[in-house]
């Protein structure tokens, strides 16, 4: 058998193509490996644990306008105040009131109450979100202008 040959000043070498294989190769494992890492880094950040998690406890309906929610905040630096936002949800899921509460730097878990005023009869009140980037006018007891 023989084996066919093709036209080097068309298709270029056989040789230096092989040459560069073995380069492209560890260049694709080298791309491969960063597309990874950065997945990793972007899925561990979405889904790892939150840094500050809060959550409701407890709620009272006080009236048709006002409901009280207990929540408690778990941080991972209990030095940081945090910012937790409360809402009050109608009985239709639509919500009748929302409210930012300050919590004051504590060690371990912490538990505050607090009375949310609502535009109409509440049937839940619940625990938004937490973060650490407090707003100014809540911490310095200033009132917001504008």
């Amino acid at each position: 058998m023989t084996q066919q040959q093709v036209p080097a000043d068309r298709y270029g070498s056989r040789a230096r193509s092989a040459r560069n294989r073995p380069a492209l190769r560890w260049a694709l494992v080298a791309v491969v490996l960063l597309v990874l890492v950065g997945v990793s880094v972007v899925g561990y950040r979405n889904l790892g644990s939150a840094p500050i998690e809060g959550k409701q406890v407890a709620f009272e309906i006080i009236d048709d306008h006002s409901v009280r929610i207990t929540l408690e905040v778990q941080r991972d630096d209990p030095r940081r105040p945090a910012d937790c936002v409360v809402r009050g949800r109608a009985k239709s899921g639509e919500e009748v009131g929302r409210r930012e509460v300050l919590i004051h730097p504590a060690n371990g878990v912490t538990r505050q109450d607090t009375v949310l005023r609502t535009s109409a009869p509440a049937g839940v009140g619940e625990v938004y979100g937490c973060t650490y980037n407090v707003p100014e006018y809540l911490s310095t007891h200033t009132r917001p202008t504008g």
